[in-house]
């Protein structure tokens, strides 16, 4: 009866996916998650150009050297960088990025060059450089895997046009 059982082989399949079901569940989830990551940091990367780009299309009067930048400008490009909308009450861009405090837009002025044209009398060249960091929400929280304390960070930079 030995024999014949060690020669059974009817539930070998059955048992070799047993095995290896959770390698695959984890090799599907861990490639969801890197995906979702990639996606997250693309999308503050992007809004936090957005918000560089809007603030540098502002009037040269919103923008003082040394490092100046009218209030209001400030909240504007906060919100447009989040929600992608210059008015109040906007979807934010990812789920859990709820507080516009968490970009940073800061003025400096660029006194490195000879720069003629519309930026005579300014004192140098206003440049704009808007930051954020927003917190990482894991995909896969749902079983219990959750990376706290990850941030999604982005910086960009872009010269006052004052159009």
């Amino acid at each position: 009866m030995i024999r014949r059982l060690a020669r059974q082989n009817s539930g070998s399949a059955a048992a070799e996916m047993a095995l290896v079901t959770p390698l695959l569940i984890a090799l599907m989830l861990g490639s969801m998650e890197l995906g979702h990551f990639f996606y997250s940091e693309h999308v503050v990367v992007k809004a936090v150009r957005d918000g560089a780009r809007y603030a540098s299309r502002q009037g040269f009067t919103n923008f003082t050297c040394p490092n100046t930048i009218n209030p209001t400008v400030v909240d504007n490009t906060r919100r447009v960088t989040r929600t992608n909308q210059v008015a109040a009450g906007g979807t934010s861009r990812l789920a859990d990025w709820t507080q516009d405090t968490s970009v940073t837009v800061t003025a400096r002025c660029d006194t490195s060059g000879t720069y003629g044209a519309f930026y005579d009398g300014l004192g140098g060249v206003p440049v704009v450089t808007v930051s954020a960091t927003v917190p990482y929400t894991s995909l896969v929280s749902f079983i219990g895997i959750n990376f706290a304390g990850l941030n999604l960070n982005a910086t960009s930079e872009a010269p006052v046009m004052g159009l």
